[in-house]
């Protein structure tokens, strides 16, 4: 019997140690966040998008070969996302153990300290795979990954402009819920891009197997091969933000963290994508 892949390609555990440290590591800062209770509002879950572009990026730099040996074990897949976890989980239990308030942005504030970390945490990395890509390819690929942000932004508007107006109830998921229709929208179209125009491939099994049903249709030669992968995120998206709206409204903390990790699993890749085509296109 033939295994079924269900990890993206490039997943790898890393050594024992490096897992016996974040292990260590992640145990503390949820022991720390249990002890402090932090409220847990749409502003400061929308915070943590920033943190998810940063692991992203790391995991980008990762795959060109951009970080010392010594450290790369924390920037692979996924073992760079449990890393981010942990230092945007400080950050959080630290800010709110100080007593700052979690439903303004304004600092000091929990979602404006935290989104300030983690913006800088993404420029940083970003920066560095930019500097890279200049380093050792004279050039980046600056055109079709601003055109995919573009078009993601303007999907994720209609979507939810138009999710709003026929189901009003998903107004009250706020800023997570947008972050989580721009999130998969961004990995849809990134996507899209990567496969269709600048030849890259695809390493999530479920969405190849997507695309490649697509690829099959009589659509391909006018619209590609990534155009029903987009449609399926878009959907999805909705779809999942519909069905949270009535947790978030009588759960809000737990709603608006499991909102925020759908957010994530869209964000993530979305960026991922667009950094490794700036700076790795064929």
């Amino acid at each position: 019997m033939v295994p079924v892949q269900l990890l993206p390609e490039g997943s790898t555990l890393p050594p024992p140690g490096v897992l016996l440290v974040l292990a260590t590591a992640l145990v503390g800062v949820v022991l720390a966040l249990r002890r402090v209770a932090p409220q847990v509002t749409d502003q400061v879950v929308v915070a943590f998008g920033p943190w998810m572009v940063a692991g992203s990026s790391c995991y980008v730099l990762y795959q060109v070969e951009a970080v010392p040996r010594s450290v790369a074990p924390f920037f692979g897949s996924p073992t760079v996302y449990v890393s981010i976890a942990v230092l945007a989980g400080a950050v959080w239990a630290a800010t709110a153990a100080a007593g700052f308030p979690a439903d303004r942005w304004r600092p000091p504030s929990v979602p404006g300290i935290v989104a300030l970390v983690g913006s800088a945490a993404a420029i940083a990395a970003v920066g560095w795979a930019f500097a890279f890509g200049v380093e050792t390819r004279q050039g980046l690929t600056v055109a079709w990954p601003s055109v995919g942000l573009v078009i993601a932004v303007v999907l994720a508007a209609i979507v939810w402009s138009g999710l709003r107006r026929v189901a009003p109830e998903t107004r009250i998921t706020g800023g997570v819920g947008a972050l989580a229709v721009f999130g998969h929208a961004l990995d849809g179209v990134s996507t899209a891009v990567g496969i269709d125009v600048l030849g890259f491939g695809e390493q999530s099994p479920i969405s190849r197997a997507i695309i490649t049903f697509a690829a099959d249709l009589p659509t391909a030669p006018v619209l590609g091969a990534a155009w029903l992968f987009v449609l399926v995120k878009l959907a999805l998206a909705a779809a999942v933000v519909f069905l949270l709206a009535g947790y978030v409204r009588d759960e809000p903390a737990e709603g608006y963290l499991l909102l925020g990790a759908v957010a994530a699993v869209g964000l993530g890749p979305g960026a991922h994508n667009l950094l490794l085509f700036t700076i790795a296109s064929p």
